[in-house]
């Protein structure tokens, strides 16, 4: 019989408590602002954030890297201990390993096809006071430029009445991202990483949800914009880690777009 595993939050702590030490073993500089931005009122017992319906929140983050969600969790958990509840897409939890982990952190498992179960779920979490974390952008952007949002994140902060903290990871995607092979320590090693809080975005019921994305991406751009101008690296003319309009090496938004189009184009003639 197959071990069934239950959310666990002692287990997501120390899942956390480890990104902590990793981050201190590989001598990761982890500079952050705006944490003043994170809500206020949360009621904290120690390690532990107490869960309170009506204090929850949509933690939406950028998405240049795959390690992106760490280092915001860590964010967040410094300042008010609280689990970020992740949307992941179906197809990143293929090994048991990952499975189980969601399980033990209680995750929302996302199935691009039908993506109404992980959403009433996620909405669930909010009322009764989780904050849920999720990726607006939808995948990653190669021009290191926030991409087009999807209104999920926006449409659950209406929906709940909770706040949607914008939150903006720059340097993490020199770890791990999309098209780059796998994650090599070396790539870790001393690089620095840039996180900013933005101010909490409120969003009314019956808001104009392309209206409320485009407020979002703004302030997740503008996080970016300002870890960019504080980063404590000079970047080498033409890094491939820098956006096009920055004097980079990567993609531009133009192609970004383009190359987005292409995408929801396969996806819908194979599903």
């Amino acid at each position: 019989m197959a071990l069934q595993l239950r959310p666990d939050d002692r287990a997501y702590r120390a899942i956390v408590l480890a990104g902590l030490v990793a981050v201190k073993l590989f001598r990761v500089p982890l500079t952050v602002t705006g944490e003043e931005h994170l809500p206020a009122g949360q009621e904290v017992h120690g390690l532990r954030r107490v869960v309170v319906p009506g204090r929850g929140a949509v933690v939406a983050v950028t998405h240049f890297g795959y390690l992106d969600f760490v280092f915001a969790q860590l964010v967040v958990w410094h300042r008010l201990r609280a689990h970020c509840r992740f949307l992941i897409t179906r197809k990143h939890t293929g090994s048991a390993f990952v499975r189980a982990v969601c399980r033990l952190c209680d995750h929302v498992v996302v199935d691009r096809a039908n993506g109404a179960p992980a959403y009433a779920e996620a909405v669930a979490k909010l009322r009764r006071g989780d904050f849920v974390g999720l990726f607006p952008e939808g995948g990653v952007s190669r021009s290191w430029t926030v991409r087009e949002l999807r209104t999920g994140a926006v449409r659950m902060a209406a929906e709940t009445g909770v706040p949607v903290v914008p939150v903006s990871v720059w340097g993490a995607h020199r770890m791990l991202t999309r098209g780059r092979g796998r994650l090599r320590l070396r790539d870790v090693w001393r690089t620095p990483v840039r996180v900013h809080v933005g101010p909490l975005l409120q969003v009314r019921p019956g808001e104009d949800v392309a209206a409320a994305s485009a407020r979002l991406r703004a302030a997740l751009q503008a996080g970016i914009d300002r870890c960019i101008e504080s980063y404590p690296e000079t970047p080498p003319p033409g890094a491939w880690w820098m956006p096009a309009r920055l004097g980079g090496g990567a993609i531009t938004v133009e192609e970004q777009a383009e190359h987005d189009a292409r995408e929801r184009e396969s996806y819908r003639r194979t599903g």
